[in-house]
C-alpha cells in the first residue's frame, strides 16, 4: 500500500510517499529533509492532533481553548465531548488548565476572561 503525504513540519511542503505493508513501513521517500521521515512515520504508525474548540464560561461568554500537546487522532471526538460538557469559571487566563488529563493533555484557555 502505498500513502502519499504533504509534510507539513517546515514551509517546503514536500510531497512523501510511504510504502506499508501489513501495518509497517517499507520506505519513505521524497523529503528533503530527516524530519519528513519522523513526520511520515509518525503519521503513518501514531497519528495524534492538536484539538482547539470553545468552552462556555459561567456567564454564557465562549473563550477559545486547546490541547496543551496533540492527543491521538482516533481520541479526537471523545476529547470534543468532554470539552463540549465543560463549564469555565471567571476569571480566566490565556494557560490556565480548563480540563485536566484528556488522553495525556490538559485543555487550556487561549485567551483571557
Amino acid at each position: 500500500m502505498t500513502r502519499e503525504l504533504v509534510c507539513i513540519i517546515c514551509p517546503r511542503g514536500c510531497g512523501l510517499k510511504v510504502e506499508m505493508e501489513e501495518g509497517r513501513i517499507l520506505s519513505i521517500t521524497g523529503n528533503s529533509c530527516p524530519r519528513g521521515v519522523k513526520y511520515a512515520e509518525d503519521e503513518c504508525c501514531n497519528p495524534q492532533r492538536t484539538v482547539t474548540s470553545t468552552v462556555r464560561c459561567d456567564n454564557g461568554r465562549m473563550i477559545s481553548v486547546k490541547t496543551d500537546r496533540p492527543i491521538p487522532k482516533d481520541k479526537v471526538f471523545e476529547c470534543m465531548k468532554q470539552i463540549n460538557g465543560a463549564t469555565a469559571h471567571l476569571p480566566i487566563a490565556i494557560g490556565d488548565v480548563i480540563i485536566e488529563d484528556v488522553f495525556g493533555s490538559n485543555v487550556v484557555a487561549t485567551e483571557n476572561a
